[in-house]
């Protein structure tokens, strides 16, 4: 009997951990998607700024003025006190129709749920629009970096002249991003492993220690760091150190946080 109860019970504590696990996940991108966007509504004149991000998307407003930044574009915007939900859902669409006509494809996104606030919804989106736009920095600075890990490592001869400019169809999109990651990758790990001697792998586990970027800062300001109190300190710490370096010497914005590595 005891052992029925037991095994019952070990479908539900599965589905409570997976659950919590994802409710943190959320909670951090979240925390992570507001950082960046105020980073770039922070240019805007006048400046804006997202607290909530599920509750400042429902009308659009925030929305289209990020789109505004990003594209240096001007988009139609319905704003004011008498603003009703036809028309958050208007500038909504807007801001999509204005993503799609940039090839960029939006999977099960859609006005509506914006407006409602779909926590889902809303962080897809902005994910969309993140990962978008990074690559557009990345690709545009591509032959930099090349030249940059060139001379110093073996980094693959990938810069072509359709990814020598942003990419403006989704069937190269693919291609530019691995192009872009894996040249941004090939160079920190030489620049990682000269400085500090430690391996990089990958963009995730790989810097919860704070050292790798301790060595990148020491690479472009070696006054901010001492690489030997860094290996030799809590991760925490490090995370915290570098962070705030990046923001207050380096104009970095600060997007992470020690808790969400």
């Amino acid at each position: 009997m005891a052992a029925s109860r037991a095994a019952s019970r070990a479908p539900r504590d599965i589905a409570n951990v997976m659950q919590r696990l994802q409710d943190e996940q959320e909670i951090v991108q979240k925390r992570t998607f507001t950082k960046w966007i105020n980073s770039h509504l922070a240019k805007r004149k006048p400046p804006m700024v997202v607290d909530d991000l599920f509750e400042d998307m429902k009308d659009g407003v925030k929305l289209l003025a990020l789109l505004e930044v990003l594209s240096g574009q001007k988009l139609p915007c319905e704003q004011g006190r008498r603003m009703k939900r036809i028309h958050a859902v208007a500038n909504i669409g807007t801001a999509l129709k204005f993503l799609e006509g940039r090839k960029i494809k939006l999977v099960n996104i859609n006005s509506t749920d914006i407006a409602d606030g779909r926590p889902s919804i809303v962080l897809g989106l902005m994910w969309t629009i993140i990962l978008y736009f990074q690559i557009e920095e990345l690709t545009s600075n591509l032959p930099q970096l090349q030249a940059l890990s060139s001379s110093t490592s073996s980094v693959d001869s990938m810069v072509s002249s359709e990814t020598a400019s942003p990419p403006s169809k989704r069937k190269v999109a693919t291609k530019i991003q691995g192009n872009a990651k894996k040249a941004l990758l090939n160079w920190v790990q030489y620049i990682v492993t000269k400085q500090s001697g430690i391996e990089v792998k990958d963009f995730g586990r790989s810097w919860r220690s704070g050292v790798a970027f301790h060595s990148v800062i020491h690479a472009v300001r070696p006054e901010l760091v001492d690489l030997q109190k860094v290996k030799g300190r809590p991760n925490r710490e490090n995370l915290e150190e570098a962070f705030t370096i990046a923001e207050t010497e380096l104009g970095i914005p600060r997007l992470l946080d020690p808790e969400g590595m």
